[in-house]
């Protein structure tokens, strides 16, 4: 899998977490909406990867994660987002709500309507949402 198929993954996840909110289904929409973040952020973490390079023993197991803190960190782009966030006062609410996220989501259907559209919301606004961030870097 390259970084084009990450790309590719997080578009399609993000759309089939669209799908399944307007079909009610939040834990569901939730889960996928969040696994878009993580898809993007491994996008940015493969883009860091040189061709015939032998990446880092540690850089490479600490990609092998869901927890977007650490991907954040792997990436490289924690420092850029801290500082996007303190410039962008909608940017920070939506990785308020994004950061606690977690791939144990799947597990979990008590997940509503508004926990959903919210973590939907916050990753998939055109202008200050996650997904969007990402994208100009990936």
């Amino acid at each position: 899998m390259d970084r084009t198929d990450l790309q590719k993954i997080a578009e399609l996840r993000i759309q089939e977490a669209e799908i399944l909110l307007q079909n009610s289904a939040y834990s569901g929409a939730y889960y996928l909406a969040g696994y878009a973040i993580e898809c993007g952020m491994k996008a940015c973490i493969a883009k860091q990867i040189r061709k015939h390079e032998f990446p880092d023993r540690k850089f490479i197991l600490d990609s092998y994660t869901h927890d977007l803190d650490k991907l954040l960190n792997v990436s490289g782009l924690k420092p850029t987002l801290n500082e996007a966030t303190t410039n962008n006062p909608d940017l920070d609410i939506n990785w308020s709500i994004i950061k606690d996220w977690t791939v144990d989501a799947r597990y979990d259907h008590t997940i509503g309507e508004k926990q959903a559209n919210d973590l939907f919301e916050a990753i998939h606004d055109k202008t200050n949402g996650l997904l969007q961030w990402l994208k100009e870097r990936w």
